[in-house]
């Protein structure tokens, strides 16, 4: 059902926890399912340093919410902004149809917390 990679990200996942201070955080989640992601970053010279994650769902909600932090790390934010959903689950190699909205979470928490980080700025 799963790939090996969304089995590693959800076994191993990597970037869990939250950031003091973070310049940004986002949090979004779907109701239909009950997953909650919630996104913290941390930038400097416009390129995000540090991106955190906490998560409750399913092990497609986790391995996507770590894979879009491996994503999001060393990008400017505008590059950032540019990750979709489909990107996600693309470089997971894929999810199971009925998972799909899971990886939508996890590129929508990233943008939620760049979009905090902008207001912050303004």
């Amino acid at each position: 059902m799963y790939t090996d990679k969304v089995m590693d990200h959800f076994s191993n996942p990597r970037n869990v926890g939250e950031i003091e201070n973070a310049d940004g955080v986002g949090e979004v989640g779907n109701a239909s399912c009950g997953d909650i992601m919630k996104i913290y970053l941390k930038v400097e010279n416009n390129i995000i340093k540090d991106v955190k994650f906490k998560t409750f769902g399913c092990g497609a909600a986790i391995a996507t919410s770590s894979m879009v932090t491996e994503m999001a790390i060393g990008k400017t934010i505008d590059e950032a902004l540019e990750l979709t959903n489909a990107a996600v689950a693309e470089a997971l190699d894929g999810l199971p149809p009925a998972k799909i909205h899971c990886s939508n979470l996890a590129a929508d928490a990233l943008h939620e917390a760049i979009k905090n980080y902008k207001e912050s700025k303004a």
